[in-house]
C-alpha cells in the first residue's frame, strides 16, 4: 500500500540514522566511559505488546475498515521497529533476539487459542456455510496478522533467523495456525465442505466460491503439501461419495430402463467433473470419477446390458444409435467394460446372419430351383454387413474389439453352405453379374465390388472363390461380355489387397494377355490383307498357366478356316519361335450370315456351332452318324452341339423326329 511504501522509505532513512547514532553513542560512551542504556526484556516487550500487537489484535476483531487499512502510522511503526532493533543489538546477556523470536510465536498462539479457536467452535454448530465463512475470515485475519508481525520483527528475519537457521517468522506463524486451529477443527471443516457438496448433488444451490477458497485453505496451511487435503478431506469425501451413489444406483436400477439409467450416469459423471473444475483439487478427479464409475456402472454392468426390454440386445434390434453410443462411451471408461457389449453384438449379428441362411433354406424347401446364382441371398448378406459395419463405425467408434466381433459373426454364418452350391460360388456369380452390367455407373460398380470383397474376406474357401471367379472372368473376356476392362482391374486390385499378389497373379496374367493380344491383332489384321480369304479371321492368344484348363474336341475344320489357321501359325512362329500353339476352338465365337428364304440373319454362335452349320450349308440333310463322322466328334461332343442348334429357343436347323432331346 501507499502507507507501507512511505513506511519503508522512512524506515530505511531511520535505520541509517539509527546506525550512525548508535556508533556515535558508542564512541561518546567510550570517551566518557559510560555504558549505553540497556532495554530489559519485559520493558521492551511490554512496549511492543502495548503499542503494536494489542492494537493489531483490536483492529482485527473490529475490522480493518475503521483503521484506514493500516495498523500503525509511520512514526509508531518506526518506534516499534527501533525497540526490537535495539533489543537485538545489545551485548550478551542482554541480547534478546531469541526471547523476542519465542515471544513472537507465543503472542500469535495466545491470540489463536483465546480468540480464534472459540469463535470457530461456536460457528461449527451453526451450519457448514457459517463455519466456512468464519474460517475464511479468521484465515484472512491471520494472514494480515502474520504480515504485520513479520514487519514488527523483521530484524529477526534478516539476522537472527538466518544465523540460527530457524523457520522464518511467516513460516512459524503458519505452523502455529496449523497446530492451534487446523488440527483442532479439521474434522468440522471437512464435514462442512462435504455437507455442502452433498447438498449440491441433490440439486441445491451452494456458494461454490466459498467451497473453493475453503479447499484452497488446505493447500495454504500446508504450504503446498497435499497431505492434509488428501487425508483430511479427500478420503472422507470419497467414502461419502461411494455411499451416496450406492443409494442412487439402487433407486435408478429399480425405476429406470437401461437408456434412462445411462443418461443419469453420464449426467452424474459430468457433474463430478465440473465439481473438480469448480472447486476441488485436480488431483482428486481420477479418484472421484473412479468411485462413481465403480458404484453406478461397474457393479451393475451385467444387469444393465441384459435388462429385459431395454438391454443391449433390444437397443441393437431397435437401431437405438444414440443409446448405443452412450453405452459405448460409458462402458469404455471401465476396465474390460467393452468386452461384454462386444459379445452381445457378435451374438446378435450372428443370429441375424443365420436367419438369412435359414430363409434361403426355406426357399429351397418350398420348391425353388437350386442354382449357382442367388442374388437375393447375396444382397441380404451385403445389406446386413453394410448396416452393422456402419453401426460399428458410428455407434462404437470403429473400436477394434467390435470389428473383431463383426468379423467372427460373419465368419460363422457366411461359411454355412445351403443346397448344392457354395457361398463362394454365389459371391463370384454376383460379381459376374455386376461386371457384365451396362446399367451401373462406374461409381456404383466400384462400390458394389468393394462390398462383395468385404464379404469375401470372411470366406474360409477363398481358393475356391478364386477358381470360380477365374473361370467366369475368362468367359466374360473371351465372349466379350465384360462391361468395363477398368472395372475388371479394379476388382482384381481389391482382391490383391485382401489376399496378396499370389492370389491374383493368374487373373492379372489374363488381363495382360488381352492387352498384348490387342496390339498383336492389329498387326495380324494388316498381315491378313496380303492373303485372299472368304472369312474375317481373328485370334486371341492365351498364355498357358494363367487361364483355366479347357478341353477342345478334335473337330474337322473347314478348308477356308484351316487356311486362316495356317496363316496365323506362320505369322505367330515368325515372332515367337519358342512358343507352341494349341488351338482351343471350343472357346471361339463366330458371326454367321444365314439366308432363310427371303430373310437374312446374322447368327452369333460359337466356333464349333459355325463348323456344324457349315457342314449343313446349302440345305443339306445328313444323318446323325454321317454328321458325326464328317466332324470327327464323339457322342459326348456332338450331342450337346447339335442339341443347341436344333432344340433351343431359336431353332437354326431341323431334326427328325421333333423332340426336345
Amino acid at each position: 500500500s501507499h502507507i507501507e511504501h512511505i513506511n519503508h522509505i522512512q524506515l530505511r532513512s531511520h535505520l541509517a540514522n539509527r546506525k550512525h547514532h548508535y556508533r556515535s553513542q558508542l564512541i561518546r560512551n567510550a570517551m566518557t566511559h559510560q555504558t549505553p542504556a540497556i532495554i530489559a526484556l519485559e520493558e521492551g516487550w511490554n512496549e511492543i505488546r502495548t503499542n503494536a500487537i494489542d492494537r493489531l489484535e483490536d483492529i482485527l476483531e473490529d475490522g480493518l475498515s475503521g483503521s484506514g487499512g493500516t495498523v500503525l502510522d509511520s512514526k509508531g511503526y518506526i518506534k516499534v521497529y527501533t525497540t526490537c532493533f535495539d533489543m537485538c543489538n545489545q551485548k550478551e546477556p542482554n541480547n534478546h533476539s531469541s526471547d523476542l523470536y519465542d515471544r513472537h510465536g507465543e503472542a500469535i498462539n495466545f491470540y489463536l487459542a483465546q480468540t480464534v479457536l472459540p469463535a470457530l467452535r461456536e460457528k461449527a454448530s451453526q451450519g457448514g456455510s457459517i463455519l466456512l465463512s468464519e474460517l475464511q475470515l479468521r484465515w484472512s485475519n491471520h494472514q494480515i496478522m502474520n504480515k504485520w508481525m513479520t514487519k514488527f520483527f523483521s530484524f529477526l528475519d534478516r539476522f537472527y533467523v538466518k544465523r540460527q537457521n530457524r523457520p522464518t517468522l511467516s513460516e512459524a506463524a503458519m505452523t502455529h495456525f496449523k497446530d492451534s486451529i487446523y488440527e483442532e477443527i479439521k474434522r468440522d471443516i471437512s464435514t462442512a465442505i462435504i455437507s455442502l457438496i452433498e447438498q449440491e448433488r441433490e440439486g441445491n444451490m451452494i456458494d461454490n466460491t466459498l467451497i473453493k477458497t475453503s479447499i484452497e485453505f488446505y493447500n495454504n496451511i500446508s504450504m503446498g503439501n497435499l497431505e492434509p487435503y488428501t487425508t483430511d478431506l479427500e478420503i472422507p469425501l470419497l467414502d461419502t461419495t461411494r455411499e451416496y451413489y450406492a443409494k442412487k444406483r439402487e433407486e435408478w436400477l429399480l425405476m429406470d430402463s437401461t437408456p434412462e439409467y445411462l443418461i443419469k450416469v453420464e449426467q452424474a459423471l459430468t457433474e463430478e467433473e465440473n465439481r473438480v473444475r469448480d472447486y476441488l483439487n485436480p488431483a482428486s478427479e481420477d479418484k472421484l470419477l473412479h468411485v462413481v464409475e465403480d458404484e453406478i456402472l461397474d457393479r451393475v454392468k451385467t444387469d444393465l446390458l441384459h435388462k429385459e426390454g431395454s438391454g443391449c440386445w433390444v437397443l441393437l434390434a431397435n437401431d437405438k444409435s444414440e443409446d448405443l453410443q452412450r453405452m459405448f462411451r460409458l462402458f469404455s471408461r471401465l476396465e474390460n467394460g467393452l468386452q461384454p457389449i462386444a459379445s452381445i453384438v457378435e451374438k446378435f449379428i450372428c443370429d441375424m446372419g443365420n436367419e438369412i441362411v435359414q430363409q434361403r433354406q426355406a426357399r429351397l424347401d418350398s420348391g425353388e430351383k437350386d442354382k449357382n446364382d442367388d442374388p437375393v441371398f447375396v444382397k441380404a448378406l451385403l445389406a446386413l454387413h453394410d448396416k452393422y459395419l456402419g453401426v460399428i463405425k458410428t455407434d462404437f467408434s470403429g473400436h477394434s474389439i467390435f470389428q473383431k466381433a463383426l468379423t467372427e459373426a460373419f465368419v460363422e454364418f457366411v461359411n454355412k453352405n445351403v443346397g448344392n452350391y457354395t457361398n463362394a460360388e454365389f459371391m463370384s456369380t454376383y460379381c459376374d453379374r455386376i461386371l457384365k452390367s451396362a446399367k451401373l455407373t462406374e461409381v456404383e460398380v466400384e462400390d458394389s465390388l468393394e462390398k462383395v470383397v468385404q464379404l469375401f474376406s470372411y470366406l474360409t474357401e477363398k481358393d475356391l472363390f478364386a477358381d470360380i471367379y477365374r473361370n467366369q472372368l475368362a468367359r466374360r473376356i473371351l465372349n466379350e461380355r465384360s462391361a468395363s476392362n477398368d472395372a475388371e482391374k479394379v476388382m482384381i486390385s481389391k482382391l490383391k489387397i485382401k489376399c496378396g499378389t499370389q492370389f491374383t497373379s493368374k487373373m492379372e496374367g489374363m488381363l495382360n494377355d488381352l492387352a498384348v493380344g490387342a496390339d498383336s491383332r492389329v498387326d495380324f489384321d494388316e498381315h491378313m490383307k496380303k492373303h485372299s480369304t472368304k472369312i474375317n479371321f481373328g485370334v486371341q492368344v492365351l498364355t498357358t498357366g494363367y487361364w483355366p484348363t479347357y478341353s477342345s474336341p478334335s473337330i474337322t475344320v473347314p478348308d477356308e478356316m484351316t487356311k486362316c489357321i495356317d496363316i496365323f501359325k506362320t505369322f505367330h512362329d515368325q515372332r515367337h519361335q519358342q512358343r507352341k500353339l494349341s488351338w482351343v476352338l471350343s472357346l471361339g465365337s463366330a458371326t454367321v450370315r444365314a439366308n432363310f428364304g427371303k430373310k437374312i440373319y446374322d447368327l452369333e454362335v460359337t466356333t464349333m456351332q459355325a463348323i456344324a452349320l457349315n457342314a449343313l450349308n446349302g440345305g443339306k440333310t445328313k444323318t446323325y452318324d454321317e454328321l458325326k463322322d464328317e466332324l470327327n466328334l464323339e457322342d459326348g461332343d456332338i450331342k450337346p452341339l447339335m442339341h443347341s442348334l436344333s432344340c433351343g429357343r431359336h431353332k437354326v436347323v431341323n431334326k427328325t423326329p421333333v423332340t426336345k432331346s
